[in-house]
């Protein structure tokens, strides 16, 4: 049995990857902000700490805890966000990473698993689906704070021989994922759906990207405390899926009548963009299990029990 801290461990993602790390007989200790996560999705048997990863207060929880791993998720993920405030998307992803990473060195944590971003890193890749090899080509500032911190997870190897492993996520998505958010075209459609409301497809419905469940995610996150040593792997499914495929599923699987309005693409937004998940097969012994409509009807029937419940209580 290992210590794991996960920073955003009550969010959307990190949420699961506690989940997954305690089934796995782990004790995790959770650090969060609750700005953009939720209490109600901190494991029961995790230890809680509303911290800032940029707060002096994250070193009295390293020290308090003294975690063997790091898991770090804590992130300003909203893509338009960080192209209208970027000294706010550097402060949190470089700038409180850093704070995590210094404290991860400072007390001997031994290895360090990143969430970094496959969906954005590489921009408009010119072969799919991207490997590792593909070269990053960030099209927003959140891609290139991702990309500069992995940078110096590198250097803080050289310099303090700290193992690492970036894991670049895909469009992930499923259950706890807010329909109220920025990110997470799955989630933000759902909700839109199962209330009336007619949803935009940016693109025109045509972009493609990688969706992968997040029950497959915190998986390989979990694999990656004892595989991989200083490792970059794309945790894709190597498909692409339309934006409009998506949207006819999810209509399909609430029971909506309507039809999208279209539009075209925002700033930041790229037209196609998947990636192969070949590397962590062979690293990790991981492959995406959930398929989309099942991982889709998942999610449609957690966010339907979240409106149902909160009906009831209004």
């Amino acid at each position: 049995m290992a210590k794991i801290l996960v920073t955003g461990g009550a969010g959307f993602i990190g949420s699961h990857v506690a989940d997954a790390y305690l089934a796995a007989g782990h004790a995790v200790a959770v650090v969060d902000n609750l700005i953009a996560g939720s209490k109600e999705n901190v494991p029961a048997a995790a230890t809680f700490y509303p911290v800032d990863i940029r707060s002096e207060e994250l070193g009295t929880v390293f020290a308090r805890e003294k975690p063997e791993y790091v898991s770090h998720l804590a992130a300003q993920i909203d893509v338009r966000r960080s192209l209208t405030e970027p000294l706010f998307d550097a402060e949190v992803n470089i700038l409180g990473s850093l704070n995590v990473l210094e404290q991860s060195v400072a007390h001997g944590v031994r290895k360090f698993i990143f969430s970094s971003t496959g969906g954005a890193i590489y921009g408009e890749p010119k072969e799919l689906p991207a490997t590792e090899e593909c070269p990053p080509n960030p099209k927003c500032h959140y891609a290139t704070s991702k990309l500069a911190f992995e940078f110096y997870l590198h250097l803080y190897h050289t310099l303090y021989e700290l193992p690492y492993a970036i894991l670049r996520f895909p469009n992930v998505y499923g259950p706890r994922q807010s329909p109220e958010g920025e990110a997470g075209v799955c989630s933000i459609l759902t909700g839109l759906m199962l209330r009336g409301q007619q949803p935009t497809l940016y693109g025109f419905g045509a972009p493609l990207r990688d969706y992968v469940y997040v029950g497959d995610i915190a998986r390989a996150m979990s694999l990656a405390l004892d595989r991989g040593d200083c490792v970059t792997l794309n945790l894709g499914s190597g498909r692409g899926t339309s934006v409009r495929e998506l949207f006819d599923i999810i209509r399909e699987l609430v029971g909506y009548e309507g039809e999208p309005v279209l539009a075209a693409l925002r700033p930041g937004e790229v037209e196609k963009n998947y990636i192969s998940g070949d590397r962590a097969a062979a690293v990790l012994g991981w492959r995406p299990e959930v398929d989309l409509r099942e991982g889709l009807r998942r999610t449609v029937d957690h966010i339907r029990a979240q409106f149902e419940k909160n009906n009831k209580a209004g």
